[in-house]
């Protein structure tokens, strides 16, 4: 019996070693987000003042045609002026981020992280919907005392800025990122924070048909409607909570799409 003997090494062969285990999805969103809150921290003053300067802009415009009051259009523009921060930061500005981020190939760096793509796309869309909180509150409180309607049913942001960021983070990212050229993400970014302004600042009982049924495809309609009614005399509370539902199955849907739209980037 001939007994087989190993084969030699080869000189300077070495063993390559095994690559370290991905990282979980919490740990990696947490730094993700942080990351891109440092970053953008210094153009937060621009950003938020932009942003809240547009909306109360369209409120005063807006007083000389609608009446003070608890009426809907009233609550209507202020609902929807105050939701109209949330869209210029998380959708519009979101889209040229990420929109220049695959033109410029950044990417890739991302993809070299050992981090799950859905912490990329929900951490950076997290960062950036946190801008608006404080241009919402600023935006709400100046348009109840413009048009003398109560304080008492501001505190709703605290559902409504999440859930309609969320839902207005997603798709931006999810534009950005489909979009074959950064010029036409930008594009898309405009046109859909001019869909949540024409369509979110004026009530449905103002609009032909054909337009309501455009705006009950924006998801940030229902956390409009919601906080509309959360500042009347009278809310309807189970309308409220189906609204805010609504809203919050179209950011899952919305952040589920722009994971997806990562992937899809950095595999090419």
């Amino acid at each position: 019996m001939t007994a087989t003997l190993p084969a030699p090494e080869r000189p300077g062969a070495t063993t390559p070693a095994p690559l370290a285990p991905q990282a979980r999805l919490w740990p990696s969103l947490a730094a993700v987000y942080r990351s891109q809150l440092s970053r953008a921290r210094v153009a937060r003053i621009p950003l938020l003042f932009v942003a809240t300067f547009q909306s109360v802009g369209i409120m005063i415009l807006m007083r000389g045609v609608v009446d003070a009051g608890p009426g809907d259009e009233a609550r209507a523009v202020v609902a929807g002026s105050s939701v109209l921060v949330v869209a210029f930061v998380a959708l519009n500005l979101l889209a040229q981020y990420f929109g220049r981020l695959r033109a410029e190939g950044g990417l890739d760096f991302y993809a070299t992280l050992p981090v799950p793509g859905a912490a990329v796309a929900l951490g950076t869309a997290a960062a950036y919907a946190s801008f608006t909180l404080p241009g919402v509150i600023v935006t709400a409180v100046a348009g109840c005392l413009m048009y003398g309607l109560p304080l008492s049913g501001l505190w709703l942001l605290l559902a409504v800025v999440p859930l309609a960021g969320a839902a207005l983070a997603g798709l931006g990212a999810a534009v950005g990122l489909l979009a074959p050229r950064a010029e036409l993400a930008t594009l898309c970014g405009q046109l859909g924070m001019s869909a949540a302004l024409l369509l979110g600042v004026l009530p449905a009982s103002r609009m032909p048909e054909p337009i309501t049924w455009l705006r009950d495809l924006l998801p940030s309609t229902y956390g409009v409607e919601a906080l509309a009614q959360a500042l009347g005399p009278d809310a309807d509370w189970g309308s409220v909570t189906a609204n805010l539902a609504v809203c919050a199955a179209a950011g899952a849907v919305a952040l589920a799409l722009a994971t997806w739209a990562y992937r899809r980037a950095a595999g090419r």
